[in-house]
Order: structure tokens, then sequence, then C-alpha cells
């Protein structure tokens, strides 16, 4: 962030902790997205270092906010402006720079590696199974009996569910997993946890997105689970 005029650290620091938490955003008018106002929480936001008017911050925070917009409101309440100056973006769910990033040099090196002497190493080193990128959402194990039923768009009903992590509300993001642990689906919760393991029947899950293929696993439909 690049300061329009001197402020004090002391004045820095305090403004940076009001941010801290849930805060209002509008999305800036050189954005895509509808320019509504929407609630974004700040999980954490650290002063790393200053130079004069230059001051390098480290946030921690929700998926949709707009650092930018938040460089320029910082500066609204410190009355001396601001705006971002660069973005360098370390991490995205479970995927971070210094463990799951390739430069396209690597992955052009696993590319002709692959075609000129069919040895997957390298390139198995660069693609990640889907599975990883839900490593971070609850999730509901179903039987092998429910899986090709979702797979060709049903809702995930109680009697196809295995098990399910804890603390699960309704309307949240879930992965529904084979038993083998491979990704299925993407869907919403319609019951918490609690009420997974409590009721017999019922829509348990409304399927958001599939991502198995049809036929992997045999048709089971109209039997337990689908």
């Amino acid at each position: 962030m690049e300061l329009h005029k001197d402020v004090s650290d002391e004045a820095l620091k305090s403004i940076a902790r009001k941010f801290i938490g849930k805060i209002y955003q509008k999305p800036p008018l050189r954005s895509s997205v509808k320019k509504s106002l929407r609630i974004k929480k700040i999980f954490e936001l650290e002063i790393l270092e200053r130079n004069g008017k230059w001051v390098l911050m480290r946030i921690l925070c929700e998926a949709g906010t707009y650092a930018r917009k938040l460089c320029h409101d910082m500066g609204i309440l410190l009355g001396v402006g601001a705006h971002m100056r660069e973005l360098r973006r370390t991490r995205v769910g479970p995927f971070r720079e210094d463990e799951t990033l390739k430069t396209m040099h690597e992955i052009s090196e696993a590319y002709y590696r692959w075609k000129s002497e069919g040895k997957e190493d390298m390139l198995r080193m660069c693609i990640l199974p889907v599975e990883y990128a839900v490593a971070a959402l609850p999730k509901v194990i179903i039987k092998d009996s429910a899986i090709d039923a979702i797979a060709h768009g049903a809702n995930l009903g109680v009697p196809g569910i295995v098990a399910v992590s804890e603390n699960i509300k309704k309307g949240d993001l879930v992965a529904i997993m084979s038993l083998k642990g491979e990704l299925v689906a993407l869907g919403i919760a319609n019951y918490t946890t609690q009420q997974i393991l409590m009721y017999d029947k019922g829509l348990a899950v409304k399927i958001k997105r599939v991502i198995m293929p049809p036929g992997v696993y045999p048709k089971s439909w109209g039997k337990s689970g689908g």
C-alpha cells in the first residue's frame, strides 16, 4: 500500500486493527462483478514493514475480498488517502506458492520429458489430484452403490451416506467422497452433521457440481443409497 501522505506508525497500526473481522466492501469500479455492498471477513492483517509512505502488509482474508479496496478504505480512515501499489497472492485455500506452484518453465520441461521419454515423474509433480483442491472442505463419505446415481446428477439421500465430517451446518459446501477417497461431487448440505446421523431418510446434500463421470462405478439405482 502507498500512502498519499505521511502518518505515524501508531495511527497505521491502530487503523489496521480496525479492519480485522467482518468489514463492508463494495467492489471497485474496474471489477467485473455487481457493485453491491457485501460483507467480507479479514482474519489477519499484519504490518510487516514500513518505509515512508510504502507499507508492506500480510492479509489473510475471505475469498472475494478486494485488497485494492481495502487499501483505499484504510487511506480514508487515516485521513491521508492510499492505494494498492502491488499485490502478491501467496495462498488460495490449500494451494501455497512455496509448495504447490510451478513455473511455466518447469511445466514445459515436465511435458517435454513425458512426450519425448514417456516418463511421468516430473509431470505428476506439476499436476495434483483434484482431491487436493477440496482438502479444507467438510466431507461426506458415500456408499459405492450411491456413486453412479450421483454421477448422473441425482441428489444425495441420507441412506447413501457412510460417514460425515463433524460440525457440518445446513448450507455448507461439502465434498462428496467415495470410500477410496475419490472426489465424486460438490454439494450444499441440507442437514447438519447431527441430523444426518439421526435421520434414516431425506435429502442430505443437494448436488452443485458433479466431478466423477458416470460409469466409473456400477449402476445400483433403486437400491439402498441410490
